[in-house]
């Protein structure tokens, strides 16, 4: 959730009601009633890979009960090896990509890839810069129409790490990283459409009480899914992941009807020091 150099398309007047945020525990408490804890709806994943890839602030544990879900299903799920998202752009995309590629060497098939918030930004750039290695990608609650869409709190957030990073803080990102040169490949490479044969599936609330849900209709999406959640909550609501199920099902339909891909030289993003 950070600032690009295009101009806002949402009004940064508007402010998403936090306090919807607090229906996090009743969601984890319906997931764990819900048949799709236990597979219900979710295929076989036949040993495809799946990056997960958390929110602003968040860490790999966030997403941990859907790589287990993930993992029970045949998935080989993989974390993004993250303790905090809050890494410059352009160096975690890197660490992303290192880590795609083993994934993806070590099953013999493309990854899905799966992001929540910031997460989903990395899991499109990720997209658009590798679709060798990436089949599709789901979005949980991602604004890529607006990155700094976002609720006032949070957007102060944002600003004081992106001061704390121009300092000299270790592992944050810098104000260069928002609104410079430093990240500038990357977000050209979030605004930019998927190559074909890349699946974008892209899921939103209009109950989200962080990010304003019209940042989160990304045209370049093949399908925007509304479900009814918190934005923190997506990970563990039982709507996402049937949202997270049905788009793994159109990814592996479209993955059988791929001819055999040629190999394809891989598209670097340019990181300015």
């Amino acid at each position: 959730m950070f600032a690009v150099k295009a101009l806002s398309v949402i009004s940064r007047g508007s402010r998403p009601p936090l306090w919807r945020e607090a229906r996090l525990g009743l969601e984890a408490a319906a997931l764990l009633r819900d048949p799709i804890l236990r597979g219900e709806g979710l295929g076989d994943g036949r040993g495809r890979p799946a990056l997960l890839i958390p929110g602003f602030m968040a860490g790999d544990g966030s997403l941990a009960p859907m790589a287990d879900w993930l993992r029970r299903a045949g998935y080989r799920p993989s974390r993004a090896g993250m303790i905090a998202n809050v890494a410059c752009g352009g160096a975690a995309h890197e660490r992303l990509e290192q880590r795609l590629e083993r994934l993806v060497a070590e099953q013999g098939q493309r990854a899905v890839v799966i992001g929540q918030s910031r997460g989903g930004s990395m899991a499109k750039v990720l997209a658009a810069s590798r679709p060798d290695l990436v089949c599709g990608l789901v979005t949980l609650g991602s604004p890529h129409v607006d990155p700094l869409a976002v609720h006032p709190v949070v957007r102060l957030g944002v600003e004081a790490l992106s001061r704390l990073g121009s300092l000299g803080a270790p592992g944050l990102f810098k104000r260069s990283c928002l609104d410079g040169e430093c990240c500038a490949a990357f977000w050209d490479a979030l605004a930019a459409p998927l190559p074909a044969g890349v699946g974008f599936v892209a899921v939103y609330s209009r109950s989200d009480g962080i990010v304003d849900w019209r940042a989160c209709l990304d045209p370049c999406a093949d399908e925007q899914v509304e479900i009814r959640a918190s934005h923190c909550g997506m990970a563990v609501n039982p709507a996402a992941w049937r949202a997270v199920a049905k788009a793994l099902e159109r990814f592996r339909r479209a993955e059988a009807r791929r001819p055999a891909a040629k190999p394809q030289r891989p598209h670097k993003l340019r990181r300015v020091a």
